[in-house]
């Protein structure tokens, strides 16, 4: 089956789920809806046919040069040329200006067309926004127009082989060469796009140490290298010290090389600083922080398309009888199945509604009038980025997986496309920060910020939400009221908690998917108050996610209170002493 963009579930997550109770749309509707449209249209006829291909294909590494599957050369120039990838860069640099959240809402269709694809200019808009936040007023001007229109694109150079999440261990060294650039050398591994046939620039920015930098991560700052050295006039020169000595060969997205890259085998790579000596992790974080939403977009956009495949093929295969039907039924009929079909329905859209959600935050944080509800849209940013990216791309996960299921021995097969999906969702819980780190941030950074105020005002809006929506969901709002109450008193237990941090990140995890199960289902009802008859199928997802996955949340809750956790018990099974 072909997968069509979702505009009109987008359209109304954005315009009337995503803004929250006092929010507005993110622009005018109408001219979102375009917007929409159009980017649409794109991601079904220009991107979408490469998706199956680039499986197959593949890229190759040969002598250091990287080529792309057919087709993603073309694809991509046309992508850049049509504006978008600069939907929501600054306007002073090229970009559209437009919400966060718009261009969320493209980069979702995007990568439901061709996820291989879409990891290119996740990483290159990273990139810009770290520029634009940091980097001199001289590299702005040099850098930002190139990485924005997608002339060029960006990298993002943290792993080594001995430094994956603990950067602490970090050894690419920068050297100060006198004349205000530094000479880098060492190597970094799992660099998406860090070599490629589709730009005529890669600009990569790389974590190193000074000579006289401290240990640990306070000692890393952040460094831009070039491909190709820029001329005066701003067009690519001589070849920089910097070459891929390979890709991986990997169990998905293969159409998105996964390169080693090796820096200074001449000497060193010439690099510019960015951003302070010494704190070149927070300079990192705010690229880090672009790349987990639109990793977290990745589960969503993978969940969609796996939904689509998944009800197409229920509908026409036929095996078995079931009420209503004379002689073979389409399998949809069987409950089972119609129950793992709305399942995968009800994670989907509440997971795109917490995407979305956040990506209002974010611009809820730049432009509100005043100071106070700047801080505060901030604060709800910040403590649904990791929510974003853990609970989505589970979700994506378990869509991706349910979506073989339904196939039945097809899934197994390549042909269908299911095992690919499959396949190509599994990378987003473990980069950009694997998920339980993420569950560790969010339980002991994020929901303790001003003694848990934010946590607590979304579950008053999930308790707003609920309370509205009480007579659609009829006898299923007691079971969203009871997860809403699993999460309060999951959250006032960690925020009281005196005991061990190894007790706590036990139960991480556990408290990530709680607060993602509440956050998805308190959205789900808020759209049920709001749906017309397009959207009727809102109150019945939220519904299914009541009494699905929000009855998750005792279980989730007695998990965390439990006062009989051993951490010697599981350490002991992984094997320590």
């Amino acid at each position: 089956m072909s997968w069509r963009a979702p505009i009109d579930d987008i359209l109304f997550t954005l315009t009337q789920v995503a803004p929250g109770p006092d929010g507005e749309s993110p622009m005018d509707r109408d001219d979102l809806a375009i917007i929409l449209d159009e980017a649409g249209r794109f991601a079904e006829e220009r991107i979408a046919p490469l998706d199956r291909a680039s499986d197959i294909t593949g890229a190759h590494w040969q002598d250091g040069a990287v080529t792309t599957p057919p087709g993603f050369r073309e694809a991509y120039a046309d992508w850049a040329a049509a504006g978008w990838n600069a939907v929501s860069q600054p306007e002073d640099f090229g970009g559209s200006g437009l919400p966060t959240a718009v261009g969320t809402a493209t980069m979702e269709m995007m990568t439901s067309a061709c996820m291989a694809l879409s990891t290119l200019p996740v990483l290159s808009q990273g990139a810009a926004d770290a520029l634009e936040a940091h980097a001199t007023a001289e590299m702005k001007a040099l850098y930002l127009p190139k990485l924005i229109s997608g002339e060029w694109t960006g990298t993002m150079n943290l792993t080594e082989p001995q430094a994956g999440s603990d950067l602490a261990l970090l050894r690419t060294k920068a050297v100060p060469a006198g004349d205000g650039t530094f000479r880098i050398t060492g190597s970094k591994i799992f660099i998406t796009f860090g070599e490629h046939d589709l730009a005529a620039n890669i600009i990569h920015l790389v974590l190193a140490r000074l000579p006289d930098a401290p240990p640990g991560v306070k000692g890393i700052s952040l460094f831009l290298v070039p491909k190709f050295l820029p001329n005066p006039d701003g067009t690519p020169g001589r070849p920089n010290d910097v070459r891929c000595a390979g890709i991986e060969h990997k169990l998905g997205i293969k159409g998105s090389p996964t390169c080693t890259m090796v820096f200074g085998d001449a000497g060193g790579a010439i690099g510019w600083l960015v951003g302070e000596a010494n704190k070149g992790l927070a300079c990192m974080f705010t690229m880090m922080n672009k790349a987990r939403l639109l990793t977290g977009l990745q589960g969503i956009a993978i969940a969609e398309k796996a939904t689509q495949m998944a009800q197409a093929y229920a509908l026409e295969r036929r095996q078995g009888r079931a009420a209503g039907f004379d002689g073979a039924a389409p399998i949809a009929a069987h409950p089972d199945v119609a129950r793992t079909l709305a399942r995968m329905k009800a994670l989907t859209l509440s997971s795109r509604a917490i995407a979305y959600a956040a990506a209002a935050a974010i611009d809820r944080a730049a432009t509100s009038p005043t100071a106070e509800e700047r801080v505060r849209a901030e604060m709800r940013a910040s403590l649904l980025t990791p929510v974003v990216k853990a609970f989505c791309t589970d979700a994506g996960c378990e869509v991706a997986s349910s979506c073989v299921q339904v196939h039945g021995g097809m899934g197994f097969i390549e042909e269908t496309g299911a095992a690919q999906l499959f396949r190509d969702i599994r990378i987003a819980p473990i980069y950009e920060g694997t998920n339980a780190i993420q569950a560790i941030d969010l339980v002991t950074r994020k929901i303790g910020r001003e003694g848990g105020a934010e946590v607590a005002q979304v579950i008053a809006e999930a308790r707003a939400d609920l309370a509205a929506a009480a007579g659609l969901l009829g006898g299923s709002a007691r079971r969203l009221a009871e997860a809403i109450d699993a999460l309060e008193s999951a959250t006032a237990h960690l925020l009281a908690s005196t005991t061990a941090d190894t007790d706590r990140l036990l139960v991480a995890s556990n408290y990530l998917r709680l607060f993602g199960l509440v956050l998805g289902g308190a959205l789900l009802a808020r759209g049920a108050t709001q749906a017309g008859d397009a959207q009727a199928h809102w109150p019945r997802l939220a519904r299914v996610h009541a009494e699905d996955l929000a009855a998750e949340a005792p279980a989730l809750l007695n998990q965390i209170l439990s006062p009989n956790r051993r951490a010697e018990d599981y350490r002991a099974l992984a094997g320590l002493a």
